[in-house]
């Protein structure tokens, strides 16, 4: 078979299709002309890192969450430096 290298997209379309069951694993793979073994080496990928999904987006909310503190803090920082410059000028 021709090598074809396949979007992370495009496996993942693949993968969801063979999990449906509406058509056989043979003929996805004749279909999109892969071979079996590679539909599952996609589909374990697939289903071993599937979880992953979820968990990306609480890291990206609490990292909006530490970038939202450092912005308030820096913020007070600021405020103090001014009114640290006003006593000094006393």
């Amino acid at each position: 078979m021709k090598k074809r290298n396949w979007s992370s997209k495009e496996k993942t379309q693949i993968v969801l299709e063979g999990l449906k069951a509406q058509i056989t694993i043979s003929s996805l793979c004749l279909k999109y002309s892969i071979t079996q073994s590679q539909y599952y080496q996609w589909r374990d990928r697939f289903l071993d890192t599937c979880h992953l999904a979820f968990e990306n987006n609480d890291k990206d909310k609490l990292a909006m969450r530490y970038k939202q503190e450092i912005y308030k803090l820096k913020g007070i920082i600021g405020d103090l430096t001014v009114e640290l410059k006003k006593m000094e000028d006393e």
